[in-house]
C-alpha cells in the first residue's frame, strides 16, 4: 500500500511539474514528457504489471485534463509501461544506458503514435515538419530531463524495496 501511494504521489508531482513549471521554461513550445520518464522508469525497475499500472495512471491523467478522446493516452502509456517492463531482467541499477535508451525509444514511439492517430488521420501529412520541429526536440529535452530525474526515481525505488 505504501508503494502504491508513493507511486501515485510521484505521478502527480511529475504531472504538475510537466504542466506548470516546464511549460514556463519550454524551448520553442516543447516540454519534456516527465510522465514517459516515470512510466518507463517504473516499468524497467519493477516489471510489466507495475509499468502498466503507472502507465495507466499517467495516461488517464493526461486524458482527463488534455485528451479529446478518453482512453487514448491511457492506452498509449499502458503499452509503453508494459513494453518497458519486459526489460526488467536486463536492468541493473548502476547502469544508466539501458534506461536512457528505453526512455528515448518510448518517447519516440509515443510521439509517432500521437502523430498517426491525432494528426495524420485528420489530414495533416507534414511528417518531415513534425519530426524536425516536434519529435526530435521533445526527445532531446526528455533525455536531458531524464538525466536529472532518473536518479531520484531510482533512489525512491531502492528505498521502497
Amino acid at each position: 500500500m505504501k508503494r502504491i501511494l508513493i507511486e501515485i504521489l510521484i505521478i502527480i508531482a511529475a504531472f504538475i511539474l510537466q504542466t506548470t513549471v516546464f511549460r514556463l521554461i519550454s524551448l520553442g513550445g516543447i516540454v519534456p514528457n516527465l510522465l514517459i520518464i516515470v512510466t518507463s522508469s517504473f516499468g524497467i525497475m519493477r516489471g510489466r504489471n507495475e509499468g502498466m499500472f503507472v502507465g495507466f495512471l499517467c495516461g488517464i491523467l493526461v486524458d482527463i485534463f488534455f485528451g479529446s478522446i478518453l482512453g487514448f493516452y491511457a492506452l498509449a502509456y499502458t503499452v509503453i509501461g508494459y513494453v518497458n517492463g519486459i526489460f526488467k531482467t536486463m536492468f541493473y541499477p548502476e547502469d544508466v544506458k539501458l534506461p536512457m535508451f528505453l526512455i528515448s525509444a518510448s518517447e519516440a514511439v509515443y510521439c509517432f503514435i500521437c502523430y498517426i492517430f491525432l494528426f495524420m488521420l485528420r489530414g495533416r501529412m507534414h511528417f518531415g515538419y513534425y519530426i524536425v520541429h516536434i519529435i526530435l526536440p521533445e526527445i532531446v529535452y526528455t533525455i536531458v530531463a531524464t538525466i536529472v530525474l532518473y536518479r531520484g526515481i531510482l533512489f525512491v525505488n531502492e528505498k521502497l524495496e
